[in-house]
């Protein structure tokens, strides 16, 4: 089987996986209005990094420094609903210590959700998993649902997070592989995804 794609920055991975949504897609409802839902990927981000000059471009910074504290900070921070901080901060030790004790453990993975917690609560990104391979730590994100548009807002923090893992078991942080069961796109955001998408083609496919 072939593997997953792979990416050697962000804002490519970004713009692929709008692409993706919107090329082959299909209408769907949601709560915010009706969106293009594409199928499930599985991909790799070589590195990730703020200085990205597609997200420098076409990326909104004060909105990435908003997520940045989602996941960094155990309060909630408006207008999330929940904080990934206090979900993710507590558990990282325990994976942590896992891996020290077996360096080729698969069992370091850690949820983010929580039974039973309000519907509207729940998280799109709900676990993560993490693996010693060739002397460098690989992390995998796991959402159940992610909105392609504005995807960057999530890998940013999330290398941040995957680079301090490493660092903390003096490795060296390898590729990022992101699954996406349900990716998609809202409609509301199609002219703006669109200019992202293909800013200098005036009839997009």
């Amino acid at each position: 089987m072939p593997g997953p794609a792979e990416w050697a920055s962000c804002g490519e991975a970004w713009i692929w996986l709008m692409r993706h949504v919107w090329t082959i897609g299909a209408l769907a409802d949601d709560d915010r209005g009706p969106v293009i839902e594409g199928p499930s990927v599985l991909f790799e981000i070589s590195e990730v990094s703020r200085d990205d000059p597609i997200i420098e471009r076409y990326g909104d910074a004060d909105r990435l420094e908003l997520y940045c504290r989602k996941f960094s900070e155990d309060e909630i921070v408006a207008p999330f609903k929940y904080s990934y901080g206090a979900r993710i901060n507590g558990q990282l030790r325990w994976a942590a210590d896992l891996l020290r004790a077996k360096p080729y453990s698969k069992s370091a993975w850690i949820s983010l959700t929580t039974p039973g917690e309000p519907h509207d609560s729940v998280p799109c990104l709900v676990g993560l998993a993490f693996r010693i391979r060739d002397e460098a730590l690989l992390m995998t994100a796991t959402f159940r649902s992610q909105n392609a548009f504005t995807s960057y807002l999530n890998y940013v923090p999330l290398a941040e997070v995957h680079t301090a893992m490493a660092r903390a078991l003096k490795l060296r942080a390898g590729p990022m592989r992101v699954f996406v069961d349900v990716p998609h796109l809202y409609l509301a955001d199609s002219s703006k995804a669109l200019r992202v998408m293909w800013p200098s083609s005036p009839r997009p496919p």
